[in-house]
């Protein structure tokens, strides 16, 4: 009773079995759930989806030799080069290119003959009938097929054109991620300079509030300053000794992006040396309209977006192409053995054919406007692109002229703080100033430190950020920029 007339299974137990196949939750192969079990529970990975852990060694061999003979020593030009070697976005991009080099070959392909060798080797048999006997025999014997397209109206000459631009757009692409990968790292090396140089005059802020301090107790000790004022001055020395604690923070944070930006490990012991931005600030010559002719001209990104406008172009002549007749010829050619021909036979057929689109549902005609809206398309984003381009050399003109302004302030608020401290200093130990006057000064001082080097640090990005803007930063950190020193300015300390 439990089982059909047909043997099947009753619909009652087919049904819970198929229901037990979708229930999720269910083991997979391997004995692991696929998903969590429930909303609020993390998954837990196979052994199979658990990965070594990385090796803790750093990578030396990311490191050239001449490099680890001065790794605590690195110039600008060193960390860059390392940027350049290391990084996988410079080689995701030579390979792009180097694939559209090869696809640019094989669109050239088209203008020569394809020709196949075949070889075959056939076994049959046929059936006897109406009085005939049965025949068992094998054929064999190779074959040569050769096709060729004469004429298109141009399509294959359209193929080949789109490949070569998309391969000259591809080795612009490359041109452009090394400019990128040169800011970034030059960027991060700024900064991480920065950050040192800000934690060294940090330091001297620290002692001139721990000498403030002592000053004051022992000023209080002789009865020349109150308990008020010793409390003033440690908590001004326990303020400098944050904001050093801080800023020590900072430097190892920027000194491990900058790690980053190399391909190496964080925990590698190097360091760079801080010559290059050490320099005195000098004045830009160059007025702001031949930079930006200049981008205009050599910017990959827009050189890019150029050949990408022209390979569209070339896809229109491809599409339009299609729609026009196409001469080819094709030929075969083979030599045949039988069992009754043991010394073979040739054979060979030789076609001209002439192709002529008489209508596809209109889908050439489509193909052809797709193909011509994509090119103005591609036009429009070079003249966006091209747009983009100006604005940013014209703002990161004005930065940087904006960032020269104010190194020279800067350098003057250092002065004229200097001083300040100076004459409060003196007059606190005259007994004649109090000593919230001599830490305001200090204060400000720290402050003016601070001011100075962030004005340089800001003046080095402005001026490597123009470079790059301006298409006029190479793999090796430099630039053609013209820049006239300027004696106003003290180079930095």
């Amino acid at each position: 009773m439990g089982r059909r007339m047909d043997g099947g299974w009753p619909s009652a137990a087919l049904a819970a079995l198929l229901a037990a196949g979708c229930t999720p939750g269910l083991p997979r192969p391997g004995g692991m759930p696929a998903t969590a079990a429930a909303p609020n529970q993390r998954w837990t990975p196979p052994s199979a989806a658990v990965t070594s852990p990385a090796p803790s060694a750093p990578p030396l061999d990311a490191v050239p030799s001449n490099l680890q003979q001065r790794i605590r020593q690195l110039t600008l030009s060193d960390v860059v080069d390392l940027a350049l070697r290391n990084s996988p976005t410079t080689r995701e991009s030579w390979a792009t290119a180097r694939a559209a080099a090869a696809t640019y070959g094989s669109a050239n392909g088209a203008y020569y003959p394809t020709i196949d060798l075949t070889g075959n080797v056939t076994r049959l048999k046929t059936v006897a009938s109406q009085g005939r006997s049965a025949v068992e025999q094998t054929v064999y014997g190779p074959s040569v097929s050769l096709s060729y397209l004469l004429f298109d109206f141009g399509g294959r000459g359209g193929v080949a054109e789109g490949a070569r631009q998309a391969l000259y757009a591809a080795d612009w692409t490359h041109n452009a991620q090394i400019a990128n990968v040169v800011l970034q790292t030059q960027q991060a090396y700024y900064l991480y300079i920065a950050q040192r140089t800000l934690l060294t005059a940090q330091q001297t802020t620290v002692d001139e509030a721990n000498a403030n301090l002592a000053a004051t107790e022992e000023r209080r000790r002789a009865g020349l300053a109150t308990i008020a004022d010793v409390l003033q001055a440690r908590t001004a020395a326990s303020q400098a000794l944050l904001a050093y604690e801080t800023t020590e923070g900072a430097r190892e944070t920027a000194r491990g992006a900058l790690a980053l930006s190399l391909g190496l490990p964080a925990t590698l012991p190097y360091d760079v040396d801080s010559t290059a931005a050490e320099v005195s600030v000098s004045v830009l010559a160059d007025s702001v309209q031949p930079l930006i002719e200049r981008a205009i001209a050599e910017r990959p990104e827009l050189a890019s977006a150029r050949a990408s406008f022209m390979q569209s172009r070339a896809a229109v002549r491809q599409a339009h192409a299609l729609r026009l007749p196409s001469l080819a010829l094709s030929a075969n050619g083979g030599r045949t053995y039988l069992p009754s021909l043991p010394n073979g036979g040739n054979s060979y057929t030789v076609t001209l054919g002439l192709t002529v689109p008489i209508f596809s549902g209109f889908a050439r005609e489509y193909d052809q406007a797709a193909a011509e809206a994509r090119a103005d398309a591609a036009g429009a984003r070079v003249e966006s692109l091209q747009q983009t381009v100006i604005f940013q050399v014209f703002s990161a003109y004005s930065s940087l002229q904006t960032a020269t302004r104010r190194v020279r302030t800067a350098d003057d608020l250092l002065a004229s703080a200097t001083q300040s401290v100076d004459a409060a200093r003196a007059r606190y130990k005259e007994g004649i100033g109090s000593i919230l006057d001599l830490l305001a000064a200090q204060a400000a001082l720290a402050d003016a430190r601070a001011q100075r080097i962030d004005a340089r640090l800001t003046w080095n990005t402005s001026l490597a950020q123009l470079a790059h803007d301006a298409g006029l930063l190479d793999e090796r950190g430099r630039t053609s920029l013209r820049l006239t020193p300027d004696s106003t300015m003290a180079p930095s300390r």
